[in-house]
C-alpha cells in the first residue's frame, strides 16, 4: 500500500526539516572552516569508539552533552587534532583539562587530562598533549574515556563536524 499523497508531502516535509536541524547541528559555520584544513585528526589513536555522543542543551545554559566521549582507558595518549595555541594546561575542580586555540575563533577542550604541554605553547596535528588521567564522570555513571568539546566563537558545536574519517550522511530524494 503507497502513503496517500498528502501523507508523501508531509513526510517530505519533515525529512526536509530534520535535514536542516542535522546539517546545522554538525557542520561548522563559514568563519571556522576557514580555519580547519577541511578535517582534523582524532585526539586518540584508532579504533574509535564514541561511548557517549554530542547533545545540543535546548538553551544556553540548559541541561545535554557539549561534546563527546572517546573510549580511551587511563594513560592513553591525547592528540592535538590539528594546530594550534594551548590556552589552558591545568585543574578545573578535579580534572586535568586543556584547551587549545585554533584560530577564527575555534577552540577545542579536552578532559581529564595529565597535561604535557603548557599554556601559550604551540601545537600541531598529532602531538601528544598529555595522557587520558582517570575516568570520566556523567550524571550516570563513568567510563574510561577522554571528553572533547569545540566551540566556535564561544558557542558549542559537535566534534563529529571537525573529525576525519566520518561518512557524512548524504539524504537522497524521495521517490513516491
Amino acid at each position: 500500500m503507497f502513503p496517500s499523497p498528502r501523507t508523501a508531502a508531509l513526510a517530505r516535509l519533515l525529512a526536509s526539516s530534520l535535514l536542516a536541524v542535522v546539517v546545522t547541528m554538525v557542520s561548522p559555520p563559514p568563519a571556522a572552516r576557514g580555519a580547519i584544513a577541511d578535517t582534523w585528526a582524532w585526539p586518540v589513536e584508532p579504533p574509535w569508539q564514541i561511548e557517549r555522543g554530542y547533545l545540543a542543551p535546548p538553551t544556553p545554559y540548559g541541561i545535554g552533552h557539549r561534546g563527546i566521549d572517546l573510549a580511551a582507558p587511563q594513560a592513553t595518549p591525547v592528540l592535538a587534532p590539528a594546530s594550534g595555541t594551548v590556552l589552558f594546561a591545568g585543574t578545573v575542580v578535579d580534572r586535568g583539562v586543556i584547551s587549545i586555540d585554533h584560530g577564527n575563533g575555534v577552540t577545542s577542550s579536552y578532559e581529564p587530562v595529565a597535561a604535557a604541554v603548557v599554556t601559550g605553547q604551540r601545537v600541531q596535528s598529532g602531538d601528544v598533549m598529555g595522557v587520558v588521567s582517570g575516568l570520566h564522570t556523567w550524571p550516570s555513571g563513568a567510563c574510561a574515556c577522554v571528553h572533547m568539546g569545540t566551540r566556535v566563537n564561544g558557542e558549542y558545536l559537535s566534534p563529529l563536524a571537525f573529525l576525519s574519517a566520518i561518512d557524512r550522511a548524504v539524504l537522497l530524494p524521495w521517490r513516491d
